[in-house]
């Protein structure tokens, strides 16, 4: 290992995050990974709390990371800037966030408990921003672990591609390893097969295009194979090529200990001088790199550079400033809903506590109800609820409580049907014709355009379009979001006198709540509820008591797995699915009937038909019609004046034809 001062060599810049399942041991490699390089004098530990990626006083009191954090190494003529992030499944969107800046992502295993639940929500994530991914298997030293087994588990449940790139004899790639690497690629094989060989150049790119995983064997707490895991980034890492136009990417905001907005960025072109005007007339007051809790200030920011801007009070997470773009519409959504009990504090002053963490973490969803005088939030788990407490009474002195969550449901259709909404007042005129479409689960909502421009000019055909995105749509159900469906503009009609763009959104808006009622009419409307995939250990005596339980809560589950003989305790480990409303609290019911030896982990995923949806739109016993914000009702006009239309009218009196 040699360290340069800076500017001996020219360096490679890359950006990497950290992530893995909570306790794999994650904040720890950071840890090792800056001490073996240099930047640490000393290690801390998360246990101690004294790690240098944890300085909050929650992520101390915890031990687990809540927020995301940026490090900086270097390593011989590597220069990395590490983010870790949050390892608990109730942070997931703030590891989300980060993952849109990355140039590769660690992802740490551990060896003792393999591919967990949430190691598999990190993977899909992964894959989903199509991000290059090192593995490092952790806690190897433990009793009992067999790497290759482990090794085999990742091939069979991440990718096939997961290769061994260190062993116990060799800090190299083991020679066994390379035909691996060339089998990921049928073209790479025939080569290998005739020379023997792969240049490095081509191990390269098989990893930046997500083909190859390479896998690091080691025990960061005892940092052993950790000086072989930077050699591996290091070796097999490639550096982006940027554009000298300017472009960034928010990732992350915050505030420092002065209450000061900060807005995280990285430059992926250009360069971004200090002073710098980047939204409406907000200047970039500061540039600060930050490692750990400490920062240096500096006059610009070249391209690959991550820093925290002060001055800027519009930007938010996923947004893209220059040439960049934003972000994809973030996949880790909450499924629970609380409300707020203020106690004795102000409900204004707890409202705009709460407007300040949305701005952090805009998954909160922060509502306020000026008739209830209520403010509700949502949120992924019970973890991320505590935390939220303790924050606002660290950060703002408010000593407040919640009740009763509730669940997040939402609502989707079963068969494709047409939606019309006509607004017509006087001298306004448009109509709109959407075609809504189901999905498979998870997909959101795609919106499109069928429409000849010749029946509708491309001005009003975006106007739909950007108005299908502007708000958030409810079912007719409960009046739920809706999710899982395409929307597809495919016919409507314009006046050239009296329409203007506001026409358009409310036809449209009406359209897409007239179509929502036909397919209600044709009971092909469906409400969804989150399902939890679960993983329950508990001795062998109690899993009759397990099964039972989940049977009760309409879960289904795999066939029990005995985990090895461990002498008195030999746990038996129940996997499934289950909604969440049924699981609430059941960790509880756990323990209590374990005496503290059963561990539960639930992550949820995704959405699936609601197991009692008769019971719950009874409940919320909701009128769609009566939803004056968002009516399925159409205007037209007679005789010099505008006039509402029913819904289930609304076809007879449609001025362009029905397409479906």
């Amino acid at each position: 290992m040699n360290l340069f001062p800076e500017g001996e060599k020219v360096m490679k810049q890359i950006v990497t995050g950290i992530v893995a399942h909570v306790d794999a041991g994650k904040t720890t490699l950071s840890e090792a990974m800056l001490y073996r390089s240099g930047a640490l004098r000393k290690l801390g530990r998360v246990d101690k709390g004294d790690a240098f990626l944890d300085p909050d006083e929650l992520e101390k009191k915890r031990g687990i990371t809540i927020f995301s954090h940026q490090a900086n190494l270097k390593y011989d003529d590597l220069e990395l800037t590490l983010l870790d992030t949050p390892g608990h499944v109730d942070f997931a969107s703030q590891t989300e966030q980060v993952m849109s800046v990355l140039d590769y992502a660690i992802l740490v295993i551990s060896a003792t408990d393999g591919v967990q639940g949430y190691t598999r929500t990190l993977w899909h994530l992964l894959e989903h921003y199509q991000v290059p991914t090192f593995i490092f298997i952790n806690k190897v030293d433990a009793n009992g672990v067999d790497q290759a087994a482990v090794l085999k588990q990742l091939q069979a449940q991440l990718s096939a591609g997961c290769v061994a790139f260190n062993s116990p004899e060799s800090a190299d790639i083991p020679e066994e390893s390379y035909e691996e690497i060339a089998m990921q690629d049928d073209d790479i094989l025939e080569s290998f097969l005739d020379s023997g060989e792969i240049a490095d150049e081509t191990i390269q790119k098989l990893i930046s295009q997500r083909q190859v995983f390479p896998c690091y064997f080691g025990s960061a707490l005892k940092v052993t194979g950790v000086d072989d895991f930077l050699g591996g980034l290091k070796r097999w890492t490639i550096e982006p090529n940027y554009g000298t136009d300017f472009a960034a990417k928010v990732f992350k905001i915050s505030h420092d200990e002065k209450d000061e907005r900060l807005t995280w960025v990285r430059v992926t072109g250009g360069t971004l001088p200090n002073k710098t005007v980047l939204v409406k007339d907000q200047k970039a007051n500061q540039l600060r790199v930050y490692d750990g809790a400490k920062f240096t200030t500096v006059p610009e920011l070249t391209a690959g550079g991550v820093a925290a801007i002060t001055g800027l009070t519009d930007t938010y997470p996923g947004q893209g400033l220059g040439q960049a773009t934003d972000s994809l519409k973030p996949t880790i959504q909450p499924v629970l809903n609380y409300a707020l009990n203020p106690q004795n504090n102000d409900i204004h002053a707890c409202l705009t506590a709460l407007r300040e963490l949305e701005d952090e973490d805009p998954q909160l969803h922060v509502a306020w109800s000026n008739h209830l005088q209520e403010i509700r939030v949502q949120i992924m788990g019970e973890v991320q609820l505590e935390i939220l407490q303790q924050l606002l009474l660290k950060r703002f002195n408010l000593d407040v409580s919640f009740g009763k969550g509730s669940i997040l449901y939402k609502e989707t259709i079963a068969k494709p049907v047409e939606g019309v909404g006509h607004f017509e007042p006087l001298r306004h005129y448009s109509e709109v014709h959407l075609l809504m479409e189901p999905l498979q689960a998870g997909s959101g909502l795609v919106f499109a355009s069928d429409c000849s421009l010749d029946v509708l000019p491309s001005n009003w055909q975006h106007q739909v379009l950007s108005n299908l995105q502007a708000k958030e749509h409810l079912g007719v159900l409960t009046g739920a979001p809706i999710t899982d469906m395409k929307i597809t503009l495919i016919n409507g009609r314009a006046s050239n006198v009296h329409s203007v763009g506001g026409d358009f959104r409310e036809a449209t808006w009406r359209a897409v709540r007239q179509g929502l009622m036909m397919a209600k009419q044709s009971d092909n409307c469906q409400l969804l509820e989150p399902w939890y995939r679960f993983r329950l250990e508990v001795t062998q005596d109690q899993v009759g008591r397990a099964m039972n339980d989940i049977q009760k809560m309409n879960g289904n589950f795999d066939a029990p797995n005995i985990s090895p003989d461990q002498g008195e305790l030999t746990l038996t480990t129940v996997t499934g699915f289950t909604p969440v409303s049924e699981m609430q609290g059941y960790a509880q019911t756990v323990n209590s009937y374990t005496h503290g030896q059963g561990q539960l982990e639930c992550i949820v995923d995704g959405y699936r038909p609601c197991h009692n949806a008769e019971a719950i739109i009874d409940t919320a016993d909701y009128d769609p019609v009566s939803d004056l914000e968002n009516t399925p009702d159409s205007v037209f006009c007679a005789h010099g004046a505008g006039y509402p239309v029913a819904w289930n009218e609304v076809p007879q009196m449609a001025h362009v034809g029905y397409m479906i």
